[in-house]
C-alpha cells in the first residue's frame, strides 16, 4: 500500500469520530476537506474561505492531496469537536452561527471571527456587538428611484430603536424603527451586492422593507449581530422570566420561503398577476417587485384547527387566464386566496411550508397578530 493510500484510509477512519461527519464551520454533511494546521474537517465551500488566510489555515483535499504522516496524526489528535470547544468556547447566544444554506458573507465572517480574530476563544471578551450603540454609514436603496445612497444609521439599546438620517448632520431622523419589530436577513441576490441586507419592520401594522449594504463584509455582519444583541437585551427586559433558548428564536430570522407566484383578486374573477411572495413565519406578503418598500397585501396563516387550510388546485370553475397552471388555494376564516405556480415542484414546496406553518401551535404573539389582521381587513 502506498503512503498516499495509507493516509487516505487513516483520514477516512478519523472521519468516523464524533463531530467529524459534518463541516466544522457550517454543518454541511460529509466534509471532504481538512485544515491540517487547525485540525478541522470542512466542506468545499468553507475550504475556499479558509484559503483566504493561508498563514492560519492550510487546506487539503482528503482524497486528492498528499498528506504527511504528522498531518494525519494532527487531525486524529484534534478534530471538529475538540477544536469547536477551543474556537467556539464563548460564542454569545445572540451571535448568528451560519449554516451551509447561508450566504458567503455570513460564513466568511464567522470563520474569520473564529480562527483569524479568535473572538470566541476567551471567555470575558469585550464584544463590539455589546457596546449598546452603533453609529455608521450604510448604502441604502431609495424607495422610489432604486438608487443606493449613503445614509447614517444609529442603533440604540437604551432607546430600543434603529434610526436612519438622510444627511449625516440632520437633526431629525427619516425613520425611527423599534427593535422589537425588526427582522434582518442577508439577501445578496435581491440587493445585487454580496453584502446586501434586507431590514423589515412594522410601520402602522404594515410591513416595510429597506435594503442596505456596506462595502466591507465585516461591517455589515457586525451591524447584523449588534441588532441581534440589542434585540436580546430588549426581550430580556420585556420577558424577565424567559430563558435564552426561548428568546433566541425571536431574534432575526430567515424567511421560510420567497419566490414568484401568480394570484387573482378577492372576487376570483380578476386576471391572475405575477407577484413576489415572502413567507415570514405566519405572514404571507406579496409584492409587485422583490425590492418594493411596502407589500401590496398580506395574509395571516393561523392554525389548521381555526379555519385555515392550504390545498393543491383551484376551485371548480375558476377562470385561470395566467401562464401558470399549478394551483394553490389558501382558506382563512375571512376569505380564500388563489395562487398558481410555475412548476409542480414549486407548488409542492409552497404547500409543504404552508402546512408546516398551519400545523404549528400558535403563540400568544401569534394570536395578537391574528387579531390585528382581522381588525385591519
Amino acid at each position: 500500500m502506498s503512503a498516499n493510500e495509507r493516509a487516505s484510509r487513516a483520514l477516512r477512519e478519523i472521519l468516523q469520530n464524533p463531530g467529524n461527519d459534518a463541516c466544522a464551520d457550517c454543518g454541511a454533511p460529509d466534509p471532504m476537506w481538512g485544515s491540517c494546521s487547525l485540525g478541522v474537517f470542512i466542506c468545499l465551500a468553507c475550504s475556499g474561505i479558509h484559503r483566504n488566510f493561508p498563514d492560519i489555515s492550510k487546506v487539503k483535499s482528503l482524497s486528492l492531496s498528499h498528506w504527511e504522516d504528522h498531518e494525519v496524526q494532527f487531525m486524529a489528535q484534534h478534530g471538529n469537536e475538540l477544536m469547536k470547544s477551543k474556537y467556539e468556547a464563548a460564542v454569545p447566544v445572540y451571535y448568528y452561527k451560519p449554516t451551509h444554506k447561508d450566504c458567503q458573507t455570513l460564513r466568511e465572517q464567522w470563520i474569520r471571527a473564529k480562527y483569524e480574530r479568535k473572538e470566541f476563544s476567551e471567555p470575558g471578551n469585550n464584544f463590539t456587538y455589546e457596546e449598546g450603540t452603533r453609529d455608521g454609514m450604510l448604502m441604502k436603496r431609495g424607495r422610489d428611484n432604486g438608487q443606493f445612497l449613503s445614509r447614517r444609521f444609529v442603533l440604540s439599546e437604551r432607546e430600543g430603536t434603529l434610526k436612519y438620517f438622510t444627511k449625516y448632520d440632520a437633526k431629525e431622523p427619516k425613520a425611527v424603527i423599534k427593535v422589537d419589530t425588526i427582522n434582518a436577513s442577508f439577501q445578496p441576490e435581491k440587493v445585487g451586492n454580496p453584502h446586501g441586507l434586507q431590514i423589515t419592520y412594522l410601520k402602522d401594522y404594515s410591513t416595510r422593507n429597506i435594503f442596505v449594504f456596506h462595502d466591507n463584509g465585516k461591517e455589515i455582519v457586525d451591524w447584523f449581530n449588534t441588532i441581534r444583541a440589542v434585540q436580546l437585551h430588549y426581550l430580556k427586559v420585556a420577558f424577565p422570566g424567559a430563558t435564552d433558548a426561548e428568546l433566541v428564536p425571536k431574534l432575526t430570522r430567515n424567511f421560510l420561503k420567497e419566490g414568484f407566484m401568480e394570484k387573482t383578486g378577492p372576487r376570483h374573477t380578476e386576471g391572475f398577476k405575477k407577484r413576489w411572495f415572502t413567507l415570514d413565519q405566519r405572514r404571507l406578503m406579496y409584492f409587485k417587485d422583490p425590492l418594493d418598500a411596502f407589500a401590496k397585501g398580506e395574509a395571516f396563516l393561523g392554525n389548521k384547527d381555526h379555519g385555515y387550510s392550504a390545498s393543491a388546485g383551484l376551485p371548480a370553475g375558476t377562470h385561470c387566464n395566467g401562464n401558470w397552471q399549478h394551483g394553490i388555494t389558501i382558506k382563512t376564516p375571512e376569505r380564500s386566496f388563489l395562487f398558481t405556480c410555475e412548476s409542480e415542484s414549486d407548488q409542492q414546496d409552497w404547500l409543504k411550508h404552508f402546512s408546516e406553518v398551519m400545523n404549528a401551535v400558535m403563540s400568544p404573539q401569534d394570536y395578537t397578530m391574528e387579531a390585528l389582521f382581522k381588525h385591519r381587513h
